[in-house]
């Protein structure tokens, strides 16, 4: 080949309109990532946002409870598991604890 030919010549403005197709795939596949990443890091902010709010509403709610050490607790506790199936009986209480008698 003969360094004066045109060959290298007409190759070379196909090897820069190629490079230059290349790098606006790139520039196109760069752009949609960084769109892709920012939609996943508002995602990730809101579904932090709805964590917290649940676990301020479970801590009100937790907060509402009444203490381990309070009878009241237990007196709720054990209504429960003795009441009758049927709601409307009325309950007949046979407890040797009646807050009426001393």
């Amino acid at each position: 080949m003969d360094p004066m030919s045109n060959e290298p010549t007409k190759s070379m403005p196909n090897l820069l309109t190629d490079f230059q197709a290349s790098l606006e795939r790139i520039k196109q596949k760069i752009a949609a990532i960084q769109m892709a990443t920012d939609s996943m890091r508002q995602d990730r902010i809101a579904l932090e946002t709805k964590i917290e709010d649940a676990q301020k509403r479970i801590q009100h709610i937790l907060s509402r409870l009444p203490d381990q050490g309070d009878a009241r607790q237990l007196n709720l506790l054990s209504e429960s598991a003795s009441s009758p199936s049927n709601p409307n009986t009325p309950k007949i209480d046979n407890d040797d604890h009646d807050p009426t008698t001393h």
